[in-house]
């Protein structure tokens, strides 16, 4: 299913990439494979997508394992499996074990529409079900018809536990391209600025993350922590969805204090 040796060759120099620990492998799956995911994902008006729309994201997301078609179910199936847990972590780490999340917190399928965008962001520090520390996510593009004049880059910024600071890098949403980076290092990432593809194109993505034993004094946040996009620093009801986004008392306040 996957190109091992491309994964591997991408992988050579992650830990030194900026602004955090990233890389990016060309032909993740075989070309056969990656087609086929790409024509099992639903369309977007189905109704087994859950609804985010709202100031800080506009899009669609699955990890219901019982709509998964077929090979998509034994993809995530395989991603989730010892065999590849086990060659990830000896690939990225020297003494570091990753364990996997069947249940997809936040992952699975994505897609964005016309206008979709997802405000620059930290993910969740630690799993709300398996008190254990999110480490690496793999998210891989599943749109062959993508022009990238339409967007939808991932963007990667520099910052710290409270905000981002400055975008340093893009990764674009090229078909069977896979964004693999370390979560645990104030990696602020998104995609803030509105999809302008036509009605009928859309942003598709799987994404499947992987877990670690969390360090101490590791952060405890249990839910992502979001940033307001440009414009949206002044925004009291953006502020306000922040926090509560977020789950945290604090979050809405480092904005007040940035201004």
């Amino acid at each position: 299913m996957i190109n091992f040796d491309e994964l591997k060759l991408a992988s050579s120099n992650w830990e030194n990439q900026k602004p955090f620990p990233h890389f990016v492998v060309d032909d993740f799956f075989t070309s056969d494979i990656a087609k086929k995911l790409e024509d099992e994902i639903p369309h977007y008006d189905s109704d087994i997508w859950h609804v985010y729309s709202n100031a800080i994201e506009e899009k669609k997301t699955c990890n219901n394992w019982n709509v998964f078609p077929p090979l998509t179910y034994q993809v995530f199936q395989y991603l989730n499996s010892d065999v590849f847990v086990s060659t990830l972590s000896k690939l990225l780490f020297s003494n570091e074990l990753l364990s996997s999340d069947s249940g997809l917190n936040g992952g699975g399928w994505h897609i964005h529409p016309k206008g979709g965008k997802l405000n620059t962001h930290l993910d969740y520090s630690i799993h709300p079900k398996l008190a254990k520390q999110r480490k690496i996510n793999i998210i891989v593009y599943l749109n062959s018809s993508w022009d990238l004049s339409w967007g939808g880059g991932l963007g990667l910024w520099e910052g710290d536990e409270k905000q981002p600071s400055r975008l340093s890098k893009i990764i674009e949403p090229k078909f069977n391209h896979a964004a693999i980076f370390d979560t645990t290092c104030n990696s602020w990432h998104g995609l803030p600025d509105p999809l302008v593809c036509p009605e009928n194109q859309y942003r598709k993505s799987i994404a499947v993350y992987y877990l670690t034993s969390p360090p101490e004094n590791t952060d405890p946040r249990g839910k992502a922590l979001f940033a307001p996009s440009k414009g949206q620093e002044d925004d009291k009801d953006v502020l306000d969805l922040i926090k509560k986004r977020s789950s945290i008392d604090s979050a809405a306040d480092v904005w007040s204090e940035k201004k």
